[in-house]
């Protein structure tokens, strides 16, 4: 099965109302669509672009939490662009309180009216510190009418067991929206995300914000789509599919075939998601020392 992934590079500007947001990302998945996607996907906390114009003399941490007012009409928005368009739609991820605390949470809405979440399980300092974030604690694997998948955000993807996880569960394609302030940032979740893909045979699809908004923290933004493949013969032959422009405001596309990733886990150069050798795992490290002994005259 052959399946077309749109990852978007969503410029972050600076807007005055809700109705500036909802023409942005109107106007940006309306230009996803027009190459028939089947999955399309947003960055982390898009959404945040709506603090440019929320009061925030009261704190970052405050101002973070009154998003959620903005919870009910991003998912309505969300849900109504993924039925009218047919795909499945990652939403980026959304600050959201339940019961009192706030989660940074991927929303997925399917073309069938459904919604589904993922909420962040590593959090970065900065979520911890300045915006008080609680953090998941269960992983999702999703089976859509395009193969399995899972959302892993941003942080997530540099906790390889976490992967591992959901590729043993059946995983065809992992989902990574980002967002990174600056270069180094955003290596760290593009090396890691290239990683996975290769030490799981699995696709994944990672995006980022772009720009700058006038919010403490979110000032400058450094991104770059991509959509990456196993390292193998079958696919591209630096296991990228397709990468974006650094820092500039486009929508990546990339057709992955979910034939040729079974056919490689079970007949690649290696197959690393099944030669895992799962005995040495149980085992403790052995601690041998190797320091030069005391010195004699």
């Amino acid at each position: 099965m052959k399946v077309r992934i749109a990852a978007v590079q969503y410029l972050l500007r600076p807007i005055s109302d809700w109705d500036g947001f909802e023409n942005q990302v109107r106007f940006t998945l309306k230009a996803a669509a027009e190459y028939k996607p089947n999955f399309v996907m947003l960055p982390e906390i898009f959404t945040s672009q709506l603090l440019s114009f929320m009061d925030q003399n009261q704190g970052i941490k405050d101002a973070v939490r009154r998003m959620h007012d903005y919870t009910p009409r991003y998912m309505e928005l969300m849900a109504e662009i993924a039925r009218k368009n047919n795909f499945y739609l990652i939403a980026g991820s959304h600050p959201n309180l339940r019961d009192g605390l706030l989660y940074n949470t991927a929303f997925m809405f399917s073309p069938h009216g459904e919604v589904f979440m993922q909420d962040k399980i590593h959090r970065t300092r900065w979520e911890r510190d300045k915006w008080d974030t609680t953090a998941g604690d269960k992983l999702h694997l999703f089976q859509t009418d395009y193969g399995a998948i899972s959302i892993l955000i941003c942080y997530d993807i540099e906790f390889p067991e976490l992967a591992r996880l959901v590729c043993e569960a059946g995983a065809d394609i992992l989902f990574v929206p980002s967002s990174t302030d600056d270069r180094q940032g955003f290596w760290r979740v593009r090396y890691c995300a290239q990683a996975r893909a290769i030490e799981n045979q699995v696709y994944v699809a990672m995006t980022s914000t772009v720009g700058n908004l006038p919010v403490e923290g979110l000032g400058m933004h450094y991104g770059q789509a991509s959509i990456m493949t196993p390292s193998d013969f079958s696919f591209s032959r630096d296991g990228i599919a397709a990468e974006g422009v650094v820092n500039m405001e486009q929508v990546v596309i990339a057709d992955v075939d979910l034939a040729a990733l079974a056919q490689n886990r079970l007949n690649g150069t290696t197959i690393p998601l099944y030669d895992k050798r799962r005995d040495i795992y149980e085992n403790p490290v052995e601690i041998v020392s190797a320091r030069r002994g005391p010195r004699h005259p």
